[in-house]
């Protein structure tokens, strides 16, 4: 089979939020996973639709075929650095904030391609 991917790093939302998006359209054919980002009313959707957009026409690019044939094969979120910040509070002191990034990846593949065509 072949395959294209994008990876999107460093992105400003929290791991455990954009897995919850990723594990719904794991799997799916890819204008079924578009339809579905579309209409899911989380952050991580409009990002994880960008970087499933960016594999596709990276798989265009290669010429591996219609979008509409193609299905997620792979999709994963990983853990990106964290930043630290500190909140004022009461009295002199501060709490730490821990603002979490992530790196999303999304692999698309195609049905392999007759040779000669």
């Amino acid at each position: 089979m072949a395959e294209a991917k994008a990876i999107l790093r460093f992105v400003r939302i929290a791991p455990r939020k954009a897995r919850v998006v990723v594990d719904l359209i794991r799997g799916q054919q890819v204008p079924q996973a578009l339809s579905l980002l579309k209409y899911t009313p989380r952050a991580a959707a409009k990002v994880v639709e960008k970087v499933l957009r960016s594999a596709v026409a990276n798989a265009e690019q290669k010429d591996l075929g219609e979008s509409e044939v193609m299905w997620i094969s792979k999709a994963h979120v990983d853990c990106g650095p964290t930043y630290k910040r500190f909140r004022a509070r009461s009295m002199g002191r501060a709490n730490s904030v821990h603002k979490r990034t992530s790196h999303i990846t999304v692999v698309v593949s195609a049905p392999d391609v007759a040779p000669g065509k």
